[in-house]
């Protein structure tokens, strides 16, 4: 999980250490920043910083889904280790979750910097955002400078001068005006299959986005990016064979989502590893 979220981290608003993860946010319209690190056991221990008391349950709610702490992985494994190759993978890397975004908004907006780009360029044009339309952060903290742009502040912008396709840029604008006119468009929890089909309406959103959005925000287990270049490359390597992913998937159900977060993490064992899209 640190390591996913490290070559991840949003200049500005994240800053991966060791074994510390940081980052800045807003509730209820006030700045605030959170510090999540191992603890003894099962356990991360959790310091927040410029929060009501009244805000603590539903960030620590928040960061539940985050981490993905709600996963049962005992039931996980019996199931998906049904498959001989997950099987292996769940061996390599018993436990693994599959982290999800913190909000809606900037999930979306990763998620489209992330259209076929490698991560590290994609965080490289979620830091250009967040240094030019992002609040500075009111807040003293080591490493943090802005909270993550506003919907309301994307919504009517051309993000020229960012450096990625003026396609792409139409698309964040896209989905800034499309959340705000809909801003239950990427609750998570709700039916895949509803927000699936307003997703897939939007221009620039196509199956892979909506159905990465459905895993990473949604929180859909057996959501699954068909088209993502990396799982495919993952199971050639693993497997030996040129395989069909949506066939080979079949067999992966309700659980695909943690299957592909096991493809995906499988690609660091590689040297050199492979590019992914995944954001």
């Amino acid at each position: 999980m640190l390591a996913f979220l490290a070559a991840r981290c949003i200049p500005g608003i994240e800053r991966c250490q060791g074994e510390v993860y940081r980052r800045s946010f807003e509730w209820c319209g006030r700045p605030g920043t959170v510090q999540v690190s191992p603890a003894n056991g099962a356990q991360l221990r959790v310091e927040l910083s410029g929060v009501a008391p009244g805000a603590v349950a539903a960030l620590v709610a928040r960061l539940r889904r985050v981490f993905d702490l709600d996963a049962e992985p005992a039931r996980i494994q019996a199931e998906l280790g049904r498959d001989a190759l997950m099987a292996q993978l769940l061996a390599r890397r018993p436990g693994l979750r599959v982290a999800q975004g913190w909000d809606g908004f900037e999930q979306a907006m990763r998620t489209v910097l992330g259209q076929q780009v490698t991560v590290a360029a994609a965080m490289t044009l979620a830091g250009r955002l967040v240094q030019r339309h992002g609040q500075p952060l009111a807040l003293a903290a080591a490493g943090l400078s802005h909270v993550f742009p506003r919907a309301s502040a994307i919504a009517g912008l051309t993000l020229e001068g960012l450096g990625m396709p003026r396609a792409r840029a139409v698309t964040l604008t896209t989905l800034a005006n499309a959340l705000l006119a809909s801003p239950d468009l990427l609750d998570p929890g709700q039916a895949s299959h509803t927000a699936l089909e307003r997703l897939l309406k939007l221009k620039g959103i196509g199956p892979w986005s909506a159905q990465y959005l459905a895993l990473r925000q949604l929180g859909d287990a057996d959501a699954l990016p068909l088209g993502d270049v990396a799982l495919i490359k993952a199971l050639q390597v693993l497997e030996g064979v040129e395989a069909d992913l949506a066939h080979r998937a079949q067999a992966w159900r309700p659980w695909r989502a943690y299957a592909a977060q096991h493809l995906w993490t499988s690609l660091s064992d590689l040297r050199p590893p492979v590019a992914s899209q995944a954001q």
